[in-house]
Order: structure tokens, then C-alpha cells, then sequence
């Protein structure tokens, strides 16, 4: 008699989300998104130099907009705008670049250029701690050709890199080592080695091989560097091609690429996450290019914002947090590694009845015993606040008791 297989409900497949979900509320891990609570000071979005309520950049969005809301094409086929090229251009000679290249987001800006770049036989080295987008594009890029290999160095570890660099470079010559690494890391506010990492790529092209450094911008842009022109501005030369994003310290949305030109005509016939999208649309290009205006202009909100981290670092260090744990003066981002997710989370709610909203992170963002709250500091921040945010903190024995 032939075997008769049961057919499962047609909503089997929806059962099987909801135990995922279930799984994850079981492990404390469920998300949600999440709308801000009013009256709480913010430290938890990325907008570094308080741009995105500046009456300059909505002036540049409403003398835009009466022009239409939707570029209405890709930027390969008709939804390139003179605003799209100007602001490019415009870009490329704050970061010290040949050209540059819009793109809808920080996360496109670094699909695209990995994608796009590497090719059979090449080494994609990033940094342990680089960005769930930068692991995601060398990943794709793995998929699309199996022969790419992906590799991950120790932490901020130049020796690391130049240990794997070599190895590779022995072992597959003519092919590329390409070097991926963060300005500032977005979890825990250090600052890469650049100059070291520099010297590794310089090591493989004097040996007669061939090697690159992608710099990931976007926590470094309008923050660090000469004019906030980033880190790779601070060591000129070490950062072949830099990725960088509009939704921190430029205060809007969207990223960009910069580099050579070969650079971006590359990216623009072969980075298949430009190609098939539809370009942003012209409001973008006329509010970032309002954001770099308020940049030159008013260098004051960079001074302060270096302040007011260097404040907040020296009251940790007064209360007992680990030197050299809570990321690098001056960068914005301030890691309060407390362990577990309920500690965190205790951390947290302080914050809150102290005024101040701060959410925990947990993973996947975060390993499992690094949970933290991250301190997002910026230009709007006064002395006061670092004062009570200071007391809302509290030692950090009592804050890893919890």
C-alpha cells in the first residue's frame, strides 16, 4: 500500500515564524521597533552634531521639494539629477577624493563597493568587530564568486592583518587583499589603526602584490579629522576607498562612496546595488549638502561634542569604569559593558529615571557577555547633563553587581 504523507495546514509555514519568535522572547532577545519616549534626553540616535533639526538643511529640503518627491529611475537610466552630480562633486573635495558616489543608505554604500570590487581569488580581511553590513557585502561577494575568501583579523590588530595578508598573498598571487576596517566602531567607540593597516597593504604591493583599505566613515564623518573630514583625513593616503553614510553626524539619511575615479566607474557599472535601485531622491543630495555647509561653518558643534566626550570618559574614570574601556577621545560613542543583558537593562532604566534614554544592547548586536548600554553623545549635550547622566550611571561595581 503506497505511504500517504499528511498535508500540514497552508499556515504551517506562519507556525513555524511564531516559534522562531517564540524562541527568541524566550531568550530575552525579542525585538520591537521602537518609538523614542518624550522628555528624555537622547542617547541613543547617532545625529553627533544635532544637525537634523538645523533650519539650514530643512530650508535645503523645502526649496527641493516644490521640484518633486521621487527621482522616478535608477541612476543608471534617468534619476540622475544635477543635485545628485553637484553634491558628489562637492563631497569628493571634502573627503580629499577624486570623485564620489551617492547611494540610498550606509548599508548599500558598503554592499555595493564589496560586491563590486573584489574578484575570483581575492582576500576580503575585515576587522572582528566591523559591521554587520560589511560582513553581509563580503559574504555576498563570497556567494556570487565561491573562489573569494573572507577572513577576519583580531580586533584592531594590524600584526593579525599583516599575518593573514601575507599568507594569502603567497598563496594566491595577482589576486587582491582587501584591507576593511571602521574609522570609529559603532559599538565600542575605538579608533582603528590606520596608519598600521596602511603599512600591511603597503607591505603586499612591495612584495609585488596587490592590496586596498576600504575605510567604513561613518561614525568618523563630520566628526573626526581635519573639518570632520574623517580619519582617513587624519593619515592621508592610508584609506584607498572610504564608505560613509548621511544618518549620523550629517544628520539626514543615505551614504555615499569615495575614491578614485576608476573607483566609481567601476561601482557604477558592476555594483549591482546601485544599478538596481532607484537613485534617492533630489532632496537628499540638497539636505547633505546643507549638513557639510553647517560643518564648515559652525566648527564650534564639532569642538563641543569633543568636549563633552572627553567630560563624560574623565567622570567614568573618576567612578570607577576601566581606562581605555569606554571607547577613544574625542568619538561620540561610549561603551558601558556591564555583561549580561538584565544588567544592562538595569543600566538602562536608571538611565531613564535619571532622564536620559539610553536603551540596552543585546545580542546578536553584541555578544552574549558583553551586553552594554552605548552612550551616543552630542553637540546639544551641556555640561549639567553630563553631570546627572554621571550620577544616573553610578559606580561601575555597583552597575556590574546589578
Amino acid at each position: 500500500m503506497p505511504t500517504v504523507t499528511r498535508a500540514e495546514p497552508a499556515d504551517a509555514w506562519l507556525a513555524g515564524l511564531r516559534e522562531r519568535l517564540d524562541q527568541q522572547a524566550g531568550a530575552g532577545l525579542r525585538r520591537r521597533a521602537v518609538t523614542p519616549p518624550t522628555g528624555l534626553i537622547d542617547l541613543a540616535s547617532n545625529d553627533y552634531l544635532d544637525l537634523r533639526r538645523h533650519p539650514r538643511l530643512i530650508a535645503a529640503a523645502m526649496r527641493v521639494l516644490g521640484e518633486g518627491v521621487g527621482a522616478g529611475s535608477s541612476r543608471l537610466v534617468a534619476g540622475t539629477s544635477a543635485g545628485h552630480t553637484d553634491f558628489e562633486a562637492r563631497l569628493a573635495a571634502f573627503k580629499g577624493a577624486e570623485r564620489a558616489l551617492l547611494m540610498p543608505s550606509g548599508y548599500h554604500a558598503g554592499l555595493a563597493t564589496l560586491t563590486a570590487l573584489a574578484t575570483p581569488g581575492d582576500l576580503i580581511l575585515l576587522d572582528r568587530l566591523c559591521h554587520a553590513s560589511l560582513i553581509d557585502a563580503a559574504l555576498l561577494a563570497r556567494a556570487r564568486s565561491p573562489s573569494i575568501r573572507v577572513g577576519r583579523f583580531a580586533h584592531n590588530d594590524a600584526a593579525d592583518a599583516q599575518r593573514r595578508a601575507r599568507r594569502h598573498a603567497d598563496r594566491a598571487p595577482g589576486s587582491t587583499v582587501w584591507i576593511v576596517t571602521e574609522s570609529v566602531f559603532s559599538m565600542d567607540g575605538d579608533v582603528a589603526p590606520l596608519a598600521g593597516l596602511a603599512a600591511v597593504r603597503d607591505e603586499v604591493r612591495a612584495a609585488g602584490g596587490r592590496s586596498a583599505i576600504v575605510l567604513d566613515e561613518a561614525h568618523a564623518t563630520g566628526v573626526l579629522g581635519p573639518g570632520g573630514a574623517g580619519l582617513s583625513a587624519e593619515c592621508p593616503g592610508a584609506a584607498d576607498v572610504c564608505v560613509l553614510t548621511g544618518s549620523k553626524a550629517l544628520g539626514a539619511w543615505g551614504g555615499a562612496v569615495t575614491g578614485p575615479g576608476v573607483v566609481i566607474d567601476a561601482l557604477v557599472n558592476f555594483a549591482r546595488p546601485l544599478i538596481y535601485t532607484t537613485a534617492t531622491p533630489p532632496v537628499l543630495p540638497a539636505i547633505l549638502g546643507a549638513s557639510l555647509d553647517v560643518i564648515e561653518r559652525e566648527p564650534d558643534r564639532r569642538a563641543r561634542l569633543h568636549a563633552i566626550a572627553r567630560a563624560v570618559r574623565a567622570g567614568l574614570r573618576d567612578l570607577g569604569w576601566p581606562a581605555g574601556a569606554q571607547g577613544a577621545d574625542p568619538t561620540p560613542v561610549v561603551p558601558l559593558v556591564v555583561g549580561s543583558a538584565r544588567r544592562a537593562e538595569a543600566l538602562s532604566a536608571r538611565l531613564a529615571d535619571g532622564g536620559f534614554f539610553a536603551p540596552a544592547i543585546r545580542p546578536p548586536t553584541v555578544p552574549a557577555r558583553a551586553c552594554r548600554v552605548r552612550l551616543s553623545l552630542h553637540a546639544a549635550l551641556r555640561d549639567h547633563d553630563a553631570e546627572r547622566m554621571l550620577a544616573a550611571i553610578g559606580p561601575y561595581d555597583a552597575a556590574t553587581r546589578a
